[in-house]
């Protein structure tokens, strides 16, 4: 009988999946939950966020692709098998995920917010421009998508400075590796921009305490997750002038509450998590490859860990 692909997603649209990946895959069945027939059928699930006990009667399931690069709401799952999880590595993300920092790090470095607040006053106010060597901008995370915003960023002048776990190497980006280096880092960044996965390492890990140590009118923008940052000593932070300025895509609920005082702050900006979202059209061929591999019996390709969280 013919393998089926099981779709589960409250963001992305299941037409379009289906219509890019039916002819890469004209052997399987792609379907959502509801038009499954036989779940002894579902070799595979292409999943974002899927809710508790979902995978529990997908008994013969074979691969997961995780809708995206985060795998932190596969964590602790008891209804998931032990499977190969893919994430969905493509460039177009890495290209979205690049152009929002920029967008954010540009915004602040030409003081945009000060020129909004002053039309809005109806007022004149001239700030001579900075040159992007004058500021430090710290990425905390040098993994796919916060390499290729570190480069970017190289690529328009800032002084970058990259954060990640371990040792790397990245051209124009001074390199912070361990926990022992991280309170300097953050103490160096006049932006800093949150790339981090969601790990029980990372859970937590700006706290108020680390908060404090980023420069008085300092900027923060966060595109990784909201659980990542002690959201309250942030909002504190934001609310006091400590912290300048704030870009957040992430929340530590989600949606945001409207009655979240972060709504209430004219120097936060903020968007519904979507600095990078996995593209359709340029990620159904990954997806199709790595089925095809694991029917031939050979290793996956983008293969995660959730329990480590990447």
């Amino acid at each position: 009988m013919t393998a089926t692909l099981v779709f589960y997603s409250q963001f992305d649209s299941f037409e379009e999946w289906q219509a890019l990946l039916a002819p890469l895959l004209p052997n399987v069945r792609i379907c959502q939950e509801q038009d499954v027939e036989d779940p002894d059928q579902v070799r595979y699930a292409l999943a974002w966020k899927p809710p508790k006990g979902f995978f529990a009667r997908y008994r013969n399931l074979q691969l997961l692709v995780n809708l995206g690069a985060g795998v932190d709401s596969l964590v602790g799952r008891d209804d998931l098998p032990s499977i190969p999880i893919t994430r969905v590595s493509d460039p177009d993300m890495g290209r979205m995920m690049a152009s929002y920092v920029l967008f954010a790090v540009l915004r602040y470095a030409r003081d945009i917010p000060a020129f909004e607040r002053a039309q809005r006053e109806r007022r004149w106010h001239y700030l001579h421009p900075r040159l992007p060597q004058s500021l430090r901008v710290g990425v905390l995370g040098l993994g796919e998508l916060g390499a290729y915003a570190a480069a970017e960023l190289v690529r328009q002048g800032f002084d970058v400075r990259g954060w990640s776990r371990s040792a790397k190497q990245l051209d124009g980006v001074t390199c912070f590796n361990g926990l022992e280096s991280l309170d300097n880092f953050i103490a160096g960044s006049d932006i800093l921009v949150v790339m981090l996965p969601l790990t029980t390492e990372t859970r937590g890990l700006l706290n108020a305490e680390r908060l404090a140590l980023l420069p008085a009118g300092s900027c923060f923008i966060n595109v990784s997750r909201g659980a990542v940052v002690d959201q309250q000593a942030l909002t504190e932070a934001l609310a006091s002038g400590r912290i300048a300025e704030a870009t957040l895509d992430v929340f530590d609920r989600e949606p945001l509450p409207p009655e979240d005082p972060l709504w209430g702050l004219d120097n936060v900006l903020i968007t519904p998590h979507l600095a990078s979202v996995a593209i359709p059209g340029s990620a159904a061929r990954q997806i199709a490859d790595n089925i095809e591999r694991l029917e031939r019996g050979e290793p996956v390709l983008h293969r995660v860990d959730p329990a480590r969280g990447y």
